[in-house]
């Protein structure tokens, strides 16, 4: 007889900025409000690099119950044994090292995307996560949003027939009448330091609903590395402002065009005025998404033979009415806690295999538009007491 008590999965978040923030209380969220009774989630410790009084803010400041511990390092964390998987919140320069002394520690890893900087460095984390024999996944949580589920089942049914072409747009105006962003130089969205501009940042997102759409959706034996062709514009830190990607998956004849900018905006008056950034066609009709590509609200199927007619599905998030929130991380973390009860060492949704092809995707992007970052962020050697991961700059 199945159990009735819901698996506990014991967190310990890895940095104290706005996407932990986010994330964390998404995990403090009553799992019933969305309808989930198989799993819970328990914030068990967070850590800072700079200090252990901001992670004790941190927890204080969410409401995370006072038996989380507060750590000063990052290695503190990943060697506690009342953490069952750490969540990497670091920016995506930090990924590879923070990542890899999570698995090396023995703990399971979900990572926020972009994964790493390098498709090299991703390979690196797939094989440590081989060699401990843990759970690993890239955080990329649009994936596990209903509305993202019942997409894919659309296409998998022939809904809109064969899926030639998807286009899709993440990109966020953040240009000012000088010709200069909103940012500062030193912002992670421009700073090369940081692995900065718009593709790994929002790019991926574009990504996402192409490979999702188009290679996820294919049988395992079907499923093939596409070719690629980019156009970059650079910001003068170096950073890619402007970056356009077409992929061709040549043996089924499709095509995905994924598009980013720092310069124009998606969504131009923040509003949804401009309508979807997300088309997928198909021989038969097509899908539009509705909503940032991020967290995508409401889709409508437009049929080749539907005589005008189109019905908009609207797909909200649940909030906790106790608290009020409720951004839709938790559904990937209501992920990580199945795999791991389980045993599954990564999610069929988001593999191993695809997380290293979208960065092959965006390692080519970046070459052919001359963005390159420096070695410390690059570099797929591991060193525990790198500044990445103690946050201790070199004098």
């Amino acid at each position: 007889m199945a159990s009735t008590t819901p698996y506990t999965v014991r967190w310990g978040i890895m940095a104290t900025g706005w996407i932990a923030e986010t994330f964390v209380k998404d995990l403090l969220n009553d799992p019933a409000a969305r309808d989930v009774h198989d799993v819970r989630h328990e914030v068990a410790a967070v850590a800072s690099s700079s200090s252990k009084d901001r992670a004790a803010t941190f927890i204080k400041d969410l409401g995370v119950p006072s038996t989380a511990k507060a750590y000063g390092t990052y290695q503190e964390l990943v060697d506690d044994p009342d953490v069952d998987i750490v969540y990497v919140a670091t920016p995506h320069s930090h990924h590879y090292q923070n990542a890899m002394l999570a698995l090396v520690a023995g703990k399971h890893v979900l990572c926020e995307k972009a994964l790493t900087v390098t498709a090299s460095q991703a390979k690196k984390l797939v094989a440590m996560a081989k060699e401990k024999d843990v759970f690993f996944m890239e955080a990329v949580w649009t994936r596990y949003f209903p509305i993202s589920i019942k997409i894919r089942e659309l296409i998998k049914a022939g809904e809109i027939g064969t899926v030639h072409r998807v286009i899709a747009d993440l990109s966020v105006n953040g240009h000012q009448e000088d010709g200069k962003f909103a940012w500062a130089d030193s912002h992670r969205m421009v700073n090369p330091n940081l692995a900065g501009g718009a593709l790994l940042d929002l790019g991926i997102y574009a990504l996402t609903w192409v490979f999702q759409t188009l290679y996820h959706v294919q049988p395992e034996e079907e499923k093939e590395a596409p070719t690629v062709v980019a156009a970059v514009n650079k910001y003068h830190t170096g950073a890619d402002e402007t970056t356009s990607i077409i992929v061709q998956f040549p043996k089924h004849k499709s095509q995905g065009i994924a598009l980013t900018s720092l310069v124009v905006g998606s969504d131009v008056d923040g509003k949804g005025t401009g309508g979807s950034a997300i088309r997928i066609q198909g021989s038969a009709g097509e899908i539009q998404v509705m909503g940032p590509a991020y967290k995508p609200l409401a889709y409508k199927v437009i049929k080749k033979d539907g005589g005008g007619q189109a019905e908009v599905v609207d797909c909200p998030v649940p909030k906790d009415p106790a608290r009020n929130w409720g951004q839709g991380m938790f559904w990937e973390a209501d992920e990580c806690a199945r795999c791991l009860r389980d045993g599954k060492k990564e999610s069929a949704t988001m593999p191993w295999g695809e997380s290293i092809a979208i960065m092959e995707v965006m390692d080519e992007a970046l070459r052919q538009g001359g963005v390159t970052y420096s070695d410390l962020i690059t570099s797929d050697i591991f060193d525990a007491q790198s500044e990445l991961n103690t946050g201790n700059r070199p004098s």
